[in-house]
């Protein structure tokens, strides 16, 4: 109930879109100008190579990140600016996953250094999971590289909620986090793995080209609920352990106002869902 409790607290369906639109908003032009830089870089034959995709959607993907034929690409001052504020908005949108979930003060565009840093290290996680997955995903599903990938994916969460809350969270009081981030994250890459070329394939014979990012969106928006779940639930533990230290021990009364508190919370979002919908049945009908 407390897990459930801060999920609702942190609006977590919220918070992973918002999460899963900067990194879809980040990451393509990203893509595209390491593209323009490194001529080796395919940030289109990489996803194509991870997710065994083929057909329909590995042409849509292909196309989404190829320049239009008989043009080149190159880098501009406006591409530079573009994509600068949507890697600072990302990392802001990560800080504040932590201040929500830690219940920290903002600290806005004053953590931007750090969230510069944390970009950088993602950037190293990429290369060292990539390479793990090259070296070591001999089988279908790719579960030697997971195993070794996990530690590695423990570290990286660890040490983002370090540096993006500005080191206002201890490392021992993120490893719960860490830990489950870790081992949900690889239960996602096995399904994602299985799922996913059906999800590309059928999103683009619906949609056609664009249907790969509706794809590319569903996949993140999936990787960041699995995040803020994490965040949610390692948030939770770790005060659990601190009660469980100290001889804590919620009385009946706290469990049961707890539950009404979870109740009440779900029963207002979906009258407010339910609200929203009847008001837009509403507008259609008059137009």
């Amino acid at each position: 109930m407390r897990v459930i409790n801060r999920f609702q607290k942190i609006v977590g369906f919220d918070r992973s879109m918002a999460l899963a639109s900067s990194a879809l908003t980040t990451l393509v032009p990203l893509s595209v100008l390491l593209g323009a830089v490194f001529v080796h870089y395919d940030a289109a034959e990489g996803i194509i190579r991870r997710y065994n995709l083929t057909g329909a959607g590995a042409t849509a993907v292909s196309s989404l990140f190829s320049p239009a034929e008989g043009t080149s690409t190159s880098v501009g001052i406006f591409g530079v600016v573009f994509l600068t504020i949507s890697v600072l908005s990302f990392t802001r949108a990560a800080q504040r996953l932590f201040e929500q979930a830690w219940e920290l003060k903002p600290l806005s565009v004053r953590n931007t250094r750090n969230g510069l840093w944390w970009i950088l290290t993602l950037g190293g996680y990429a290369v060292v999971t990539t390479l793990l997955s090259a070296l070591l995903g001999g089988d279908a599903l790719g579960l030697a590289a997971l195993v070794c990938e996990v530690l590695v994916t423990a570290a990286f969460l660890v040490w983002s909620g370090w540096i993006l809350s500005a080191k206002r969270i201890s490392w021992p009081d993120l490893l719960p986090f860490g830990v489950t981030g870790a081992v949900l994250t690889a239960a996602y890459s096995v399904g994602a793995t299985i799922y996913m070329p059906h999800l590309f394939n059928s999103s683009v014979a619906r949609y056609g080209v664009v249907g790969a990012v509706f794809a590319m969106i569903s996949a993140l928006f999936a990787a960041m609920l699995v995040l803020v779940a994490s965040a949610a639930l390692g948030r939770e533990v770790r005060d659990e352990l601190s009660r469980i230290r100290h001889g804590h021990r919620p009385s009946d009364r706290e469990v049961r106002r707890q539950w009404a508190s979870v109740v009440e919370q779900t029963r207002s979002q979906w009258r407010t869902t339910r609200g929203q919908a009847s008001h837009h049945q509403i507008k259609d009908s008059n137009h």
